[in-house]
């Protein structure tokens, strides 16, 4: 048996390529968009890719199962449980399975066995392996998808908070509390293969240890320990972080089926302003410079998301999705950055505008951001010169903030905007300045003059001994 973990950073995912070397086949399981990893390995392993399929319709990402199936002919198996709001809606014409509990199946001389776990979503199932190629005649492990994680469970109110499904939160945890105590039965030394890891909005404590064992989590997942249904139902739904808005866009996307990638639109390369205001107009332009060289200089209504690891997370909060998108970037991220574009669904982008050269062209028509320090703007912020905006999570927030600050998380900052006061300068604050040059760029991109960003954010400010609100 060949067994191939794969892991995307930006989104916190983790896909696998499972294979019988005897028969040279394989499957892979909660596939992303990018396919070319999982086809590298196969080509390297002496597999064929035949099959996908996936645990449940994802929320945080768009799946490549649809492409497999489309592009490259790979049989789809599918889950078929739930309810009719979440059938898969793109099956004619694929090779294709639904499922249900208790449905076996096979690649090569591998067993897949259905288990349905609805809470985190009602389709929710998890696939227990069994190597037969191997003369096993019981599982190795189980592919859990967003049920099971390394120290934590999937959430259940992302069909509500973020799809508007009133009711399901509740509904969710309830299902959840059933389908762990079909997980307990299973045995100590099966494996735990998770979708997720640390720093996806799918849990809200996930581990950043790749895997696990049943055993383990029975004995240090925090929910596991809960024998009380309606004690389990608090502490579930207590505390979990707001859910991303583009949640609700991939789960459409996810179920009515995401377009291929070759019949996306070509992008094409500028070299000019002639076009900028034009794309400002009925578009959006991303700055996916690093903030030093954006707040140093950038074109006035552009959005700044730097290109690092938490880039497709915050294009998916921020990015309009119903508008045409252009970037402004160095030549050799471009691939990376539109497939991190691709892999939450932003699909319309029309034009790439080389940043080095463009900056070089314009310098002098540039606008700026403030940076400063705790130390610099302290007396001004006692004194009630400048208006403070938080942009950190809720419970950061609730851990300790800036006296008078305006808590508004980064990602509804778009949302909210007519809340924030126009007399008086901006301070734009977060946990160490990254989230909040975010924010300042959507503030000055919407018309407030006067915005500066808290170089170091509240860490430097707490270092440099300045005064936090009393909490509560």
């Amino acid at each position: 048996m060949l067994l191939r973990y794969f892991y995307d950073e930006k989104l916190a995912h983790a896909s696998y390529l499972v294979g019988c070397q005897k028969t040279g086949e394989a499957i892979v399981i909660d596939p992303s968009r990018n396919l070319a990893p999982y086809f590298q390995v196969a080509k390297a392993e002496g597999v064929s890719i035949v099959a996908a399929t996936e645990t449940h319709i994802h929320a945080d990402f768009v799946s490549g199962a649809r492409e497999l199936g489309a592009v490259y002919q790979a049989k789809l198996f599918l889950s078929n449980e739930g309810d009719e709001d979440w059938k898969y809606q793109y099956l004619e014409g694929l090779n294709h399975q639904l499922v249900h509990d208790g449905d076996r199946f096979f690649i090569g001389n591998l067993l897949f066995e259905v288990m349905h776990t609805p809470g985190h979503t009602p389709e929710s199932i998890s696939f227990l392996l069994t190597d037969l190629g191997g003369h096993a005649d019981r599982p190795i492990g189980i592919f859990t998808g967003d049920f099971v994680f390394v120290g934590d469970i999937g959430r259940p109110d992302l069909l509500e908070k973020a799809a508007g499904i009133k009711g399901t939160s509740d509904s969710g945890a309830r299902d959840m509390f059933q389908s762990l105590q079909k997980f307990k039965q299973l045995p100590d030394y099966m494996q735990v293969w998770p979708a997720h890891g640390a720093g996806s909005a799918c849990g809200k404590a996930l581990g950043a240890v790749p895997s696990s064992t049943v055993g383990y989590e029975k004995l240090f997942n925090w929910a596991m320990s809960h024998t009380n249904e309606e004690e389990f139902v608090h502490a579930l739904l207590d505390g979990q972080p707001e859910p991303p808005k583009y949640f609700a866009v991939m789960k459409r996307v996810n179920k009515e089926g995401p377009a291929l990638l070759k019949e996306l639109p070509v992008v094409q390369e500028f070299n000019s302003l002639e076009p900028v205001e034009d794309f400002l107009e009925n578009g959006q332009i991303l700055d996916t410079r690093p903030f030093q060289q954006f707040a140093k200089g950038y074109l006035a209504g552009t959005l700044h998301i730097p290109f690092n690891k938490s880039f497709a997370n915050w294009a998916g909060w921020i990015v309009d999705y119903n508008r045409a998108v252009h970037v402004l970037a160095t030549p050799d991220e471009l691939n990376e950055i539109l497939q991190a574009l691709h892999s939450v669904g932003i699909d319309n982008v029309g034009s790439f505008i080389d940043s080095g050269k463009l900056m070089e062209r314009e310098a002098s028509s540039l606008e700026t951001i403030d940076e400063v320090t705790p130390l610099e703007i302290a007396e001004r912020v006692e004194k009630g010169e400048l208006h403070v905006v938080d942009v950190r999570n809720l419970t950061e927030w609730n851990e300790g903030h800036i006296r008078d600050a305006q808590h508004i998380m980064l990602g509804t900052l778009t949302m909210r905007l007519d809340e924030i006061p126009h007399d008086k300068p901006l301070l734009v604050q977060c946990r160490s300045g990254a989230r909040s040059a975010i924010g300042a760029s959507i503030l000055k991109a919407n018309g407030f003059k006067d915005v500066m960003n808290l170089s170091g954010g509240i860490l430097k400010w707490q270092i440099d001994g300045l005064a936090l609100a009393d909490r509560g």
